[in-house]
């Protein structure tokens, strides 16, 4: 769904109020049916089916649903395994872009992504004791780059225990792989199914300790797309498989060029060394006229990872890239203010544009992550940060990496933080 985007001055932006602070609503029912209604087809024509297991700990009061993040079709696959219940979710706050009214008739709650945001628990807690509803949130807060899991913030533990409500778990298979991002969104036929499983009974959240609970959100978290594809022989024909894949797998390993590598049909080859491989009907990568350095997607991924590490412990990490700027200060639209330069190094970020008017800083421990996108709202890649009072959406130059700079953030986080692994 495109977001449509309004030219005006930076001056004019700033003088813009903010959305009103309102408190979650109890969803309609009516929306909540046409939404159903209008998913149910999709959902049907891919066979989604879906298993139940373990909801005896949970029993009848209001509870935190959480469920991975990988695809556009979750929010359609929550609402189609619980409907008729009404449920609250968390999202963000520029999906409530130009349609606010309706965002909350369905139950939403927004926030901003990567952003300290005091007033979401509360928001919780209002949809849970007050309008006696279930809560569904993303903890990965991003979709998934490479199909595995995003980081999760840390002491997650602690909002569970301040909420004090059981915890269930959707783990969806086959979503990812239908529509992956990197891709542009184009559809495969691909089988979706999901799990639905008590996580965690009141009991067991006052028992155990916040590292425990931390614990095991990760191990529930803990997931691999292309493998469940590979090992579940799905197979996928579309001629286009490995368009946009130099989006994950940016650097070249036998080169180390970066922002070389060019995703095109079913290959990608790197322009530098003319390095190539060929992405199978299974989600394998394939080493055409080289020794394969790698065959599994998101181990080139983790690779990218540690090569970041290094740049980062020699000091040599440097983004910086001409990019053009949009502003969100409140629900009624995105604003585009202008051109600027976006830098991220060791001291985290700094965008200035608008003419020297803009000037925001962003330090590295703000975040563990960062709001990186592909193909955001079909608009392009982008870089976004920024605070309460509002985010600044970057558009980069051809050939930036988002992804390099996601893992640069979240490296340099537990850098800054001394945080082991």
């Amino acid at each position: 769904m495109k977001i449509v985007l309004k030219k005006k001055s930076y001056e004019e932006v700033l003088a813009l109020k903010p959305p009103k602070q309102k408190k979650p609503q109890k969803p309609n029912l009516f929306w909540r049916t046409l939404l159903k209604l209008l998913s149910s087809g999709v959902l049907k024509k891919e066979g989604f089916t879906y298993t139940i297991e373990g909801m005896e700990k949970v029993g009848e009061g209001p509870c935190l649903i959480l469920m991975n993040h990988s695809s556009f079709m979750d929010l359609e696959i929550a609402e189609h395994i619980f409907y008729p219940k009404p449920l609250g979710i968390v999202c963000t706050s520029d999906g409530f872009i130009g349609k606010d009214f309706l965002m909350r008739w369905i139950g939403c709650i927004p926030t901003k992504k990567f952003v300290s945001d005091p007033k979401l628990i509360s928001d919780i807690r209002y949809a849970l004791d007050e309008l006696k509803i279930n809560v569904l949130m993303y903890p990965e807060a991003s979709y998934s780059f490479d199909g595995t899991a995003t980081p999760l913030p840390r002491r997650l533990g602690v909002l569970l225990k301040r909420l004090g409500v059981p915890v269930v778990m959707i783990e969806t298979f086959g979503a990812f792989a239908r529509q992956p991002l990197y891709n542009c969104l184009k559809k495969r036929e691909v089988p979706i199914t999901a799990k639905v499983y008590g996580l965690l009974s009141k009991e067991e959240i006052k028992e155990k300790s916040v590292e425990e609970l931390d614990s095991v959100l990760d191990q529930a978290f803990a997931y691999d797309h292309f493998r469940w594809q590979q090992e579940n022989k799905v197979k996928i024909d579309h001629p286009d498989r490995a368009e946009g894949l130099e989006r994950i797998l940016y650097k070249c390993p036998h080169c180390g060029a970066e922002g070389k590598n060019e995703g095109k049909g079913i290959s990608m080859i790197c322009k530098s060394c003319g390095a190539e491989y060929e992405l199978d009907e299974y989600g394998c990568l394939r080493a055409k006229n080289v020794v394969g350095k790698f065959d599994h997607i998101p181990a080139w991924f983790a690779w990218e990872r540690q090569e970041v590490q290094k740049e980062l412990f020699s000091g040599t990490y440097k983004l910086e890239t001409a990019v053009r700027i949009c502003m969100m200060v409140d629900h009624k639209s995105i604003y585009e203010v202008g051109e600027g330069t976006l830098t991220h190094n060791t001291d985290g970020f700094t965008l200035t544009g608008c003419d020297g008017k803009l000037q925001f800083h962003l330090p590295p421990t703000a975040s563990y992550s960062l709001y990186a996108d592909y193909y955001w709202y079909e608009h392009g890649d982008i870089i976004c940060i920024g605070n309460n009072d509002c985010l600044y959406y970057c558009f980069p130059d051809e050939g930036i990496s988002v992804a390099k700079a996601r893992l640069a953030t979240e490296e340099l986080y537990k850098i800054k933080k001394n945080i082991k692994g």
